[in-house]
């Protein structure tokens, strides 16, 4: 089998395809980037680790710029990552976009999270972005970590924290909003 003529002509093949107006279209490019991961997958493991490289100088010139080091290496990580789950249901959920922002993510829990998120809220690729950005699932509490571990029912004080902790007069404490208010108010030249 010659793996560069094979990833070489679903390259080409994704290419026309893209050049479609349908709805399907992003489908079928995450699909094909999964084979495309799971052949240069194999083919790292017959012909070595330069590979990627090699077929990437090649791609380039003879396919697209678009097909360079990074982007394969991407498309192997991709295959590496999500090669156990069943990817018809994962691809016409996301993006290849989501899944470039989701592919350095190391920490399993942390990256099925941050999954999950993209795929119930619906959330565009800035939006993931931000969230990964602001530590979101760092921020969570080991409970809410535990609960989603395990599929468990959230519920919206599991990831929505109140009480808020300030500093007032006496000491740092937990305190409700209203009971800020209430201090607020009571000395609200300071606070301004």
């Amino acid at each position: 089998m010659n793996y560069y003529n094979e990833i070489k002509n679903k390259l080409i093949n994704n290419e026309v395809y893209k050049q479609v107006k349908d709805y399907s279209k992003e489908r079928y490019k995450v699909i094909t980037y999964f084979e495309i991961g799971r052949l240069l997958s194999i083919a790292e493991n017959k012909y070595g680790s330069n590979i990627i490289e090699e077929y990437s100088n090649r791609l380039v010139t003879e396919v697209n710029k678009l097909y360079n080091k990074r982007t394969l290496f991407r498309m192997r990580q991709f295959y590496n990552v999500f090669k156990s789950e069943k990817v018809s249901t994962l691809s016409t959920q996301l993006s290849w976009s989501h899944y470039t922002e989701l592919l350095p993510i190391k920490d399993k829990e942390k990256l099925l999270y941050y999954l999950t998120i993209s795929i119930n809220q619906n959330i565009n690729v800035r939006d993931l972005r931000a969230k990964i950005k602001s530590k979101e699932y760092e921020r969570l509490s080991e409970d809410t970590k535990l609960k989603l571990s395990k599929n468990s029912k959230l519920e919206v004080q599991d990831l929505v924290k109140n009480p808020i902790v300030i500093n007032n007069p006496t000491s740092k404490e937990i305190i409700t909003e209203k009971a800020l208010k209430l201090l607020i108010l009571e000395d609200l030249d300071e606070f301004l």
